[in-house]
């Protein structure tokens, strides 16, 4: 079955169907060059739904990349025979932007359905230089209904591409039910991390030590990781699920996240939700009950569709929360929740839906709830790639997966957050560096993150004086100027080059951050107070004004702070060569009269 829908730039076509569903497709203009089109599935009866995929066409004219939120370093376009990008709820996002040579949107194309598994593609075809485009529905098999809607929007507009990618944000949200989660203002503060600087080597003293400093620092929250929940040191997962404190290690939480709290640091804990160990004390019990056992891990994945294992995951959080007080926690590894083929969609007994992203919904859902009826301001931390547009519902700090000591993949992990998570708060990978690196090569781990919410996983009582100098100095930075860095109008250029220069700003202040040598545009009026840093190791930048902006007060500072230069400067229109050390800053403010 095909059927068809012209829109302003393209036809959509609509292969798949079933004899047991109605089809209709209708099409709304938002504004020029932004069309929604809308399919309608309608049975008499509850049938399974057969997979359909929109198809159309796409001129390859200026595109210079393509972008998804899981695309990586790989910005490459891709032929139309290989494989396209899977989306589901708790993995990536249902978006694909392809841009131009000049950072602008040629087509950024997304479908309404964040929650069921979907396949999309933009593939060139060699014979026309034209890209195959494409979303569908259904690539697994899902449970019964009788009714579905899907929306698919397409944004041709001559934009800057994070702008495109920014309305697909607002869109998503704007949907019933995918209302993004309130976020508190801690959420946007620079935490503490004990993965990287304990791993799983945990006492409550070291903890509570490193907790003191970090506030002293600014830092308004610690995460402890894992480690907590066993004396276990092997970095496996055998013993995950029955969620008690290692007596060996924290034996008495209660008082340890007190004494934290003390200090100055909201407490959150982690927790990988899906897993059962298979030496947990409720294997037993839930054997029976998993999606897949993963032998690397030593655990099984709980089966949410089963109401006693959501009671029980929900259970876990509500008690720990009532027993010790806690502020929030890191809800982990989310994204192995799936279902293997044969699997999917199938019902049995004691289950009471056949979905599995149906199931998860339900489970963190309840989770939710139950902890904002607690706490209403509780802090959820989510990890990519589990961190699209139904997460914000539940979660509202997203973090960049796993990067240690990878300053330019931290850089690329958080503003590819960024560019689709509205006002969730986009967290760092946890900031780690070799205690021999110079200051300016370890203050490039903080500078590559400087658009998200830092978090910092180094023992800082082993810190030389130039790192903790360092460490201090951009923790200020941070948080003096987290208004535009968060909240600013973000821009960042050249995706292709993984953001080479990125900018942030409102209408005081503008930042802007080189991690290449490369000219710097100041375009425009200049604000009262431009930053521009140096994201590199070399010692000089380079400014182009496109007009005069007159006499302003030029100073440069150091990695560790320290005012290398103050004059008072003619910003004339043109090229402006400016020293400054590695990993330092320039301000430039106007003068005041």
């Amino acid at each position: 079955m095909k059927k068809s829908i012209v829109t302003e730039k393209y036809e959509i076509t609509l292969e798949g169907g079933s004899t047991d569903f109605e089809t209709a497709l209708s099409l709304e203009q938002l504004e020029s060059g932004v069309q929604v089109v809308t399919l309608r599935l309608t049975a008499a009866v509850p049938a399974l739904p057969p997979k359909l995929s929109f198809t159309w066409s796409c001129k390859a004219i200026d595109v210079q990349g393509l972008w998804h939120p899981a695309a990586e370093r790989s910005r490459a376009l891709i032929p139309d025979w290989w494989e396209g990008f899977a989306s589901r709820s708790a993995s990536s996002a249902p978006v694909v932007c392809l841009y131009g040579n000049r950072g602008h949107n040629v087509l950024s194309f997304a479908c309404s359905d964040v929650m069921n598994p979907l396949k999309l593609h933009a593939g060139l075809n060699e014979e026309t230089a034209n890209f195959h485009c494409s979303v569908t529905l259904f690539s697994e098999p899902g449970a019964p209904l009788a009714f579905y809607e899907a929306r698919l929007r397409l944004d041709s507009r001559r934009i800057p591409y994070f702008q495109a990618l920014a309305g697909i944000a607002d869109w998503w949200a704007g949907f019933n039910g995918h209302e993004p989660a309130f976020v508190p203002d801690t959420a946007r503060e620079p935490m503490y991390s004990t993965w990287y600087s304990f791993h799983q080597q945990l006492t409550p003293e070291a903890v509570e030590a490193e907790c003191k400093r970090a506030a002293e620092l600014g830092c308004k929250a610690v995460i402890v990781d894992d480690g907590w929940q066993t004396s276990d040191a092997a970095r496996g997962y055998a013993y995950c699920g029955d969620w008690k404190a290692s007596a060996g290690k924290i034996p008495d939480m209660k008082a340890h996240v007190a004494a934290v709290q003390e200090s100055g640091l909201k407490y959150m804990l982690w927790y990988a939700v899906p897993f059962i160990g298979r030496h947990s004390g409720v294997w037993e019990r839930f054997k029976d009950k998993l999606l897949y056992f993963h032998e690397g891990f030593g655990a099984g994945v709980a089966d949410p569709r089963y109401p006693e294992v959501r009671e029980y995951l929900t259970g876990i959080y509500e008690q720990a929360l009532l027993e010790w007080n806690l502020d929030g926690f890191k809800l982990d590894f989310v994204d192995s929740f799936y279902a293997l083929p044969e699997d999917a969609g199938r019902m049995d007994s004691g289950r009471d839906t056949a979905s599995v992203p149906v199931a998860v919904d339900l489970l963190l859902g309840g989770i939710i709830t139950r902890l904002r009826r607690l706490k209403p301001d509780i802090l959820i931390e989510f990890r990519q790639s589990y961190t699209g547009p139904l997460m914000r519902k539940y979660g509202n700090m997203f973090r960049a997966g796993d990067c240690p000591n990878d300053a330019v993949q931290n850089r690329i992990k958080t503003i590819d957050i960024r560019l689709i998570c509205g006002n969730t708060a986009a967290h760092s990978d946890m900031l780690m560096w070799n205690l021999e690196e110079s200051a300016a090569g370890a203050a490039l781990q903080f500078i590559n993150i400087l658009f998200a919410v830092p978090q910092i996983s180094v023992r800082l009582a082993e810190l030389p004086q130039p790192h903790l100098e360092m460490l201090t100095f951009w923790l200020g930075f941070w948080r003096e100027h987290r208004d535009v860095l968060l909240e600013g109008s973000l821009e960042p250029w050249h995706p292709e080059l993984l953001y080479p220069l990125v900018m942030a700003r409102n209408s005081r202040k503008l930042i802007a951050v080189a991690y290449l040598d490369m000219v710097i545009p100041l375009s425009g009026e200049l604000p009262e107070e431009v930053l521009v840093v140096n994201g590199t190791l070399l010692t000089r930048l380079v400014l182009e004004l496109d007009r005069d902006a007159g006499q302003r007060w030029v100073m440069i500072r150091d990695c560790q702070g320290n005012t290398v230069s103050q004059v008072l400067a003619a910003m004339g229109k043109g090229i402006h060569v400016l020293e400054v050390p590695a990993a330092g800053v320039i301000s430039i403010q106007a003068v005041v009269t």
